[in-house]
């Protein structure tokens, strides 16, 4: 069972801020920012994702292994990705958060227009390791954030609603990506991917408002009871739930991330003649069709997925926390045969068709594992516990 935040834990942090229904900004205002977060992570996803689509072009232009191309989208960036995302939480428990994420997408974006000038494995993986550090500033204050922005009963969707951003940044990194690297090749894929941060880092830096800075009485009171981050490891560890959740959602990413940068390759070495042909149907490649088929399939079927368990939880968690994991340990169960399904029946576009419903189900532990890893902490210790929850899910499913 979700354990609920209390106060009285062995630790010598200083008494929690107790949780109001209570929203800091007007609807409209709150809307706006739920909103621009999502285009925030989309981006996210869409420049960290494109390199998978790009992995054929990439390897047949400068040569590399498999190897290459795994470690490539896997450890190099996981590392910096993961290990940075704690000390940068540990700002965002006390700084200014909208600068934070600003800052954050300016860095990734400019790694990821970078990519565009590699000639060699290295300097590619030094440029994916820039996207890493960037995106490393993202979401821990992101979910702090939102945190702060919604009420405690629609946490979990609000959380949904952001991580819709990783099928939607998915989808348009596979498509875009696809669709350009046939027209124009590899290189200019990452320059287009890369420009629209420039965007949101403005829009961040500007028009995204920190509750700290503009609420004086709530900044005293997270100035007077911040916490160090081993006061929030030892109040974590007194949290079973939280463990559990972190550890359960990292085999999750390690399926997922693991097929990822070989999805497009599988269909492409072991489909190739109906892949082919598939594309010419709709005067494409094989490599763009591919980028739009597993685009729309992942980014839709995986949006809906994340927001219905958003949805399912705040809905049946109201009566009993438990309800938070159910739907997805239901739906964990059910991809193992879909997906196997999927990557051994002799029809691509059936097997294409299977991947979305695999998308759907793949998506629905969002919103109940990043609400509940904000609800088991007060809200000083937020950014920090999202950060090492992260760190677990990306290092294990990632790395």
């Amino acid at each position: 069972m979700t354990e609920a935040v209390s106060p009285d834990v062995a630790t010598n942090a200083k008494p929690a801020i107790p949780e109001t229904s209570a929203t800091p900004f007007s609807p409209g205002y709150t809307r706006y920012a739920m909103f621009l977060l999502l285009g925030i992570y989309i981006v996210n996803f869409l420049d960290r994702q494109v390199v998978n689509i790009l992995a054929e072009p990439i390897k047949n232009d400068l040569g590399l292994a498999d190897w290459q191309l795994g470690l490539m989208s896997g450890l190099a960036f996981a590392l910096f990705y993961t290990f940075l995302g704690i000390p940068i939480a540990r700002m965002a428990e006390r700084k200014n958060r909208a600068f934070i994420i600003g800052g954050a997408v300016a860095v990734w974006s400019g790694f990821t227009a970078l990519c565009a000038t590699a000639t060699n494995f290295y300097q590619l993986i030094v440029y994916r390791i820039g996207v890493g550090v960037g995106e490393a500033g993202c979401t821990p204050p992101a979910h702090s954030l939102i945190a702060d922005y919604a009420p405690k009963e629609k946490r979990a969707s609000a959380l949904a609603f952001y991580s819709m951003g990783t099928p939607i940044g998915g989808l348009l990194g596979l498509v875009m990506g696809g669709l350009i690297a046939d027209a124009y090749g590899w290189r200019m894929a990452f320059l287009v991917a890369g420009a629209p941060g420039i965007i949101f880092a403005l829009l961040a830096f500007f028009t995204l408002r920190e509750p700290r800075k503009l609420m004086a009485e709530h900044a005293a009171k997270v100035a007077a009871s911040s916490a160090t981050f081993s006061q929030t490891v030892a109040y974590l560890m007194k949290r079973r739930t939280f463990w559990f959740i972190a550890f359960a959602a990292a085999i999750k990413a390690f399926i997922g991330y693991g097929h990822a940068p070989f999805t497009a390759s599988f269909f492409l070495r072991n489909h190739t003649t109906e892949v082919a042909a598939l594309a010419a149907d709709f005067g494409l490649k094989s490599v763009g069709f591919l980028g739009l088929a597993l685009g729309l399939i992942s980014g839709t079927a995986g949006a809906i997925g994340s927001y219905v368990g958003g949805m399912i939880a705040d809905k049946f968690g109201k009566n009993d926390l438990r309800a938070y994991m159910v739907a997805p340990a239901i739906a964990s169960l059910i991809t193992i045969p879909v997906y196997i399904t999927a990557v051994t029946i002799d029809s691509a576009s059936i097997a294409l068709f299977i991947l979305a419903i695999n998308a759907f189900l793949g998506t629905l532990w969002y919103g109940p594992v990043y609400g509940t890893g904000q609800s088991v902490v007060p809200p000083h210790m937020r950014a920090t516990a999202s950060a090492i929850l992260l760190f677990i899910i990306n290092l294990i499913g990632l790395g």
